[in-house]
């Protein structure tokens, strides 16, 4: 049996329906009430024409009231409400003398009171309706008024944040481009052509891979550790194998969503403070785990340390200070990152970096865990599992420009220490 998926809207999604509805509620009630309460007080049945016609007159006189206290609403407090307050009482009295002339007629010859007195003792239920109607109109378009202000509030926190992270993100590229154009230049100067040729083409791999995800969207960590293979791929180009890497990730964990490039930065960081003042280089490690519905990513590095380098204990935040102060590095690595993870997590994440005495350096990155939703393509099953199985081969020193192993099931993957 195929269940039609059923979402229920909004009452006020449509606010002249909802007018319309609440009106001939409105008054429909007041009508079977008054209409109830002559029938039980043994009153004649061709009294309910006389009720209908007091309806009738005040549905139509909210009518008009309503096209006023639209031109009304939003204006200066003193003109709103001052201005309210007159056309009230001159709808009562238009309407408690409409009930009165209709009453007179009514009781023609069986009551022998005055238009004045019928009025006077008419006036009680059209003031009750009529100030019950308007403060409700007034009340509704005010919720109505707060609740569209909080929405437009909403979508501009979210442009806001969107554009936030997109200029985050957009830091990321000239911040690589910086220093691998450097190193193409430096293998020119040196003649060394081949290279340079082969840095180039990965380069362009690379930036076709990262310029597919837009800016500020999230990708699986199996997407980014393939983008991270790719720019894996031109720093060997420079290191050979002074560069060695040890990824270590769930098959949990790869289906967990994150901000795209969020891991580039941490290991081009890696490779500038922990491989290149190294003759032996580093072991740059990646671990990635799911506990308790949250998101762990750690990247450690063996290189000499914050300690070594500086000289002295220095603190998560001198770290930053310390590599903006680089004069061949924009200092834009770990600050974006920390500003990318604030806009999208708020205070549901976690970042820390730290480094011991005997050297090498930390980064752990806490986020909330959120697999992604695969959709099955049963048209295709072959392109599904070719995907499923794309592969990178960290542990490769001299990889091949596209991936080529499969990233494994929580085991060490590509450990070449």
């Amino acid at each position: 049996m195929v269940v039609l998926p059923f979402r229920p809207t909004p009452f006020f999604a449509n606010k002249n329906k909802a007018f319309w509805n609440l009106q001939l509620a409105g008054w429909g009630g007041a009508f079977l009430l008054r209409a109830s309460a002559a029938i039980a007080n043994s009153q004649p049945l061709d009294l309910l024409a006389v009720i209908l016609v007091t309806t009738i007159t005040g549905f139509s006189i909210t009518l008009v009231l309503s096209v006023i206290y639209r031109q009304l609403f939003g204006r200066q407090p003193f003109v709103t409400w001052s201005m309210t307050m007159l056309v009230l009482v001159l709808a009562v009295i238009v309407h408690a003398s409409i009930d009165a002339w209709v009453q007179g007629i009514y009781y023609a010859g069986i009551s022998e009171t005055t238009f004045a007195q019928r009025f006077i003792g008419l006036s009680y239920i059209p003031a009750t309706l009529l100030v019950g109607w308007s403060a409700l109109y007034y009340a509704i378009n005010f919720f109505l008024t707060v609740e569209e202000q909080a929405d437009r509030l909403e979508r501009l926190e979210a442009q806001a944040t969107s554009a936030q992270l997109a200029m985050l993100r957009y830091q990321l590229n000239p911040h690589f481009l910086f220093n691998t154009l450097n190193s193409i230049s430096t293998l020119v100067l040196l003649k060394q052509t081949e290279p340079a040729n082969a840095m180039l083409t990965r380069l362009s791999a690379f930036l076709r891979h990262t310029l597919v995800t837009e800016p500020g969207s999230e990708v699986t960590l199996e997407q980014e550790v393939e983008t991270l293979q790719l720019y894996l791929g031109i720093e060997r180009m420079r290191f050979e194998e002074r560069l060695r890497t040890h990824f270590e990730i769930s098959d949990e964990a790869l289906q967990a969503k994150l901000p795209s490039m969020l891991l580039q930065p941490l290991v081009e960081n890696a490779i500038k403070y922990a491989v290149s003042p190294q003759e032996e280089g580093a072991r740059i490690s990646l671990t990635a785990k799911v506990s308790n519905g949250r998101l762990q990513i750690v990247v450690e590095d063996t290189g000499p340390g914050i300690f070594r380098t500086t000289g002295s204990a220095t603190s998560q935040g001198d770290l930053l200070t310390y590599a903006a102060a680089q004069s061949s590095s924009t200092g834009v690595g770990l600050a974006n990152i920390r500003s990318r993870l604030a806009q999208a997590y708020g205070d549901s994440h976690r970042f820390e970096t730290r480094t011991g005495q005997g050297g090498g350096f930390t980064v752990l990155i806490e986020i909330p865990y959120e697999a992604e939703i695969k959709e099955e393509v049963d048209s295709a099953p072959e392109l599904a599992a070719g995907t499923a199985s794309r592969a990178l081969r960290p542990s490769d020193t001299t990889p091949e420009p596209g991936p080529a192993s499969k990233l494994g099931t929580g085991r060490a993957i590509g450990s070449n220490a």
